[in-house]
């Protein structure tokens, strides 16, 4: 299968580039009768989009949607739906003069060999963060399928920027995550965050940090072992998401520095349900889901592209150049995230979910 598309039944293909006319993704397999608008997706993409704060990147994108097909009368007809957004305030002066010359921590040299020198370097092209965008398009239609059908919903929201940790992070203000700029539910810890991200930014580098995601109300069993386990097929997804360095679920690594008899989840009922004390599993076993929410971080490695001078190749002259990156860019990525890992998510979930026979084909 081509690298642009994934999913057996909810079939998602991207296209685009950061700096061509425009990003957009065309999903198949959506059944009919989902009530579906462009305010559904807009949402998402308004938590994404760049320019929102002073921690990130000050590239003005309006990332309006527009669905062109699959829709008719506010509701999904089976049919593929196709969504796309225009860009709008690309600049790609830069990126000219530095065209034979790649950036330290971007694809532009595996790029240039992979695509024989016809890959599109604008702001990094098909390899830009920009393409995030596409996939919160088909994910925000594979979560209001998901939350419609079978009430599953997920969150995910920031824990770490750089050495600062949230320690604060309850149901409660998990609710609030997306009421500061580093989408952060402990309002302490978010000032902190915000703070060394500025100071990152001042000193022309950046910072990485984690995101942590949950998924609620999970049927038992979604996952089809041993290849696309509900693990592998949630990992291969999330990892097509730039700057993911790392996933781990429940425990993660964390378990594998205990025992068996701290790490094992022992069963219970509770409420007339089979349930686990703990979830070190991460609501996970064999591939498939155990009925216990789904617990996921990512670890994101910091913005590759910083101001700061930088030694790398000239490959037209074979010889070594400084490099300051030009642009606007984001001091990290992170903050921009949540709302990305949340639709990669639910694009995996959905596609288990009809996989399983959960979801119908037509929605009454």
């Amino acid at each position: 299968m081509a690298g642009s598309i994934i999913g057996e039944r909810f079939v998602a293909i991207s296209f685009g580039e950061s700096h061509g006319r425009c990003v957009g993704i065309v999903v198949d397999g959506c059944p009919a009768g989902l009530p579906l608008a462009e305010s559904d997706i807009q949402g998402l993409l308004d938590l994404r989009k760049p320019g929102q704060s002073v921690v990130t990147t000050q590239r003005k994108e309006e990332d309006k949607v527009e669905i062109i097909s699959g829709v008719f009368n506010s509701r999904t007809t089976g049919a593929p739906i196709c969504m796309l957004i225009w860009n709008k305030d690309s600049d790609s002066r830069s990126y000219e003069t530095i065209k034979t010359i790649p950036r330290p921590g971007h694809a532009d040299y595996p790029a240039m060999v992979k695509y024989g020198g016809f890959a599109d370097y604008r702001g990094g092209g098909r390899f830009s963060g920009r393409l995030t965008a596409t996939l919160v398009m088909a994910g925000a239609v594979a979560g209001k399928l998901l939350k419609e059908t079978l009430g599953i919903e997920t969150v995910a929201y920031t824990t770490e920027i750089g050495t600062v940790k949230a320690d604060n992070i309850t149901p409660a203000n998990i609710a609030t995550r997306y009421g500061n700029d580093v989408r952060c539910p402990d309002p302490v810890a978010a000032e902190k965050m915000k703070d060394a991200i500025l100071q990152a930014r001042k000193d022309r580098d950046s910072l990485g940090g984690v995101i942590e995601c949950v998924t609620s109300s999970l049927p038992v069993g979604l996952g089809e072992p041993i290849f696309a386990s509900l693990e592998s097929d949630l990992s291969k997804a999330l990892f097509s998401i730039p700057a993911v360095k790392a996933v781990e679920f429940g425990s993660g690594f964390a378990g594998s520095k205990k025992r068996g008899s701290e790490n094992n989840d022992v069963y219970m009922l509770k409420g007339g349900r089979v349930v686990t004390k703990t979830n070190n599993a991460g609501g996970i076993l064999g591939g498939l889901s155990n009925g216990m929410p789904l617990a996921i971080r990512l670890a994101f490695k910091p913005a590759a592209s910083i101001a700061k001078t930088q030694e790398t190749l000239d490959v037209s002259k074979s010889a070594q150049a400084s490099l300051e990156v030009p642009g606007r860019h984001d001091p990290c990525v992170v903050p921009r995230a949540p709302p990305v890992v949340e639709c990669v998510v639910s694009m995996v979930l959905a596609d288990h979910a009809i996989r399983a026979g959960l979801i119908p084909p037509v929605l009454k």
